[in-house]
């Protein structure tokens, strides 16, 4: 597995991304008032603090990553735009997601393809999805093939998940699923 330097986030997390990406937009038909939310290789909380907006004080986001300075950072930010309390973080290990609990949504985004065990993190973010509860999962058009794309789907659904639709998000390969 490929680990690029922490500070390499800034590139993925900036203004500029915004006029492609908004998170707002893009998870606001997702996620609600009171919803639990997995937002998996966060980085620095591009999505993770408009994802804690939405869930409302009643929610809860869980933000996890490999690295704990982009989570440190994550956090400055996320008491910055007082979504703290509403944030966990989670340092989880190559291989080992160590999630407890059940989500509503969980969003996977620009990262399924670094991970060498697709089938592995298929079934452990479907244990980790309640009943109906639906996983977007998104890849960079630039970097990743859509036959790459298409493994990750397939292993997804073979974890147990079904595809429900192709939503559209900027620069990227995106599907949405449901447990």
């Amino acid at each position: 597995m490929h680990l690029y330097p922490w500070w390499f986030n800034y590139a993925f997390d900036n203004p500029v991304r915004r006029l492609f990406q908004k998170p707002e937009r893009m998870l606001a038909p997702y996620l609600g008032e009171g919803m639990t939310a997995l937002d998996l290789g966060c980085g620095m909380g591009f999505f993770s603090v408009e994802m804690a907006r939405l869930v409302g004080p009643g929610g809860r986001v869980l933000a996890v990553d490999l690295r704990p300075k982009v989570l440190g950072v994550l956090m400055g930010r996320a008491r910055r735009a007082d979504v703290a309390d509403r944030i966990r973080t989670h340092e989880c290990e190559v291989g080992a997601l160590g999630l407890r609990g059940e989500v509503d949504f969980g969003l996977v985004f620009w990262m399924s393809h670094e991970v060498r065990d697709r089938a592995g993190l298929a079934r452990a973010l479907c244990v980790g999805l309640k009943p109906g509860g639906k996983l977007l999962v998104a890849e960079p058009k630039l970097h990743v093939s859509q036959k790459t794309f298409g493994a990750v789907l397939d292993a997804f659904e073979a974890a147990g998940m079904r595809l429900v639709e192709r939503p559209r998000v900027g620069l990227s390969m995106a599907a949405l699923l449901e447990k």
